[in-house]
């Protein structure tokens, strides 16, 4: 099982397991969120949905160009 499809409660256990003893509610809400965002983004990468930053780049030159033309 990948990092990205390990069922919620298990990797919820292994981010509490992580934290040290006196982790405060925000600690366990901060990690458990960063853990979430890691697992979509794998799974963003594993179905093809990211771009590589030079792709990204064209995009926002071709979208800064448009902008200056008065087109939206």
């Amino acid at each position: 099982m990948s990092f990205a499809t390990e069922p919620a409660k298990a990797a919820a256990k292994a981010v509490l397991d992580l934290l040290p003893d006196d982790a405060t509610w925000e600690d366990v809400q901060y990690h458990l969120y960063v853990r979430q965002q890691i697992a979509a983004g794998l799974e963003d990468e594993a179905a093809g949905r990211l771009i590589d930053t030079d792709e990204m780049r064209r995009r926002l030159m071709d979208h800064k160009a448009q902008r200056g033309r008065g087109t939206t």
